[in-house]
């Protein structure tokens, strides 16, 4: 399951560092699709950075933890880093379903990667749990 976790976590890696160049690029994106899929537009929007601190990188960050503890066999801290991420991802959600009306490609792939990492650290964590009280 490790090596399953780390590398979700390293295409999470690779699709933030997609929206951080999109964060500091001024080009018409490829993800920029339409009036409701634009990458262009979440990724510059006031939402897309903490303090002077772009979501992106803090979404890079987020997954190298993963796959780091991942990596170590550190199974409840993964799945607790994994929920963290998933409940910003869900606000980040909010944020462009409710606030933008624009949705962001890599935005959303991120969200399924950090789902399915969030419900395999879990599982993972769990079972451990079960059998090795």
């Amino acid at each position: 399951m490790r090596y399953i976790i780390a590398l979700l976590a390293v295409l999470g890696l690779t699709v933030s560092y997609l929206a951080l160049r999109v964060h500091y690029s001024n080009d018409v994106q490829p993800c920029d699709i339409n009036d409701h899929w634009d990458c262009g537009v979440v990724n510059h929007s006031p939402f897309a950075t903490i303090g002077p601190v772009p979501v992106a990188a803090v979404g890079m960050a987020g997954y190298a933890l993963i796959g780091t503890l991942a990596w170590f066999r550190r199974r409840a801290l993964v799945a607790a880093a994994a929920v963290v991420g998933l409940a910003f991802a869900l606000y980040l959600t909010h944020i462009e379903k409710d606030v933008l009306m624009v949705w962001c490609l890599y935005c959303v792939i991120s969200q399924v990667i950090i789902l399915t990492i969030s419900v395999l650290g879990i599982g993972w964590a769990w079972t451990w749990r079960r059998t090795h009280p």
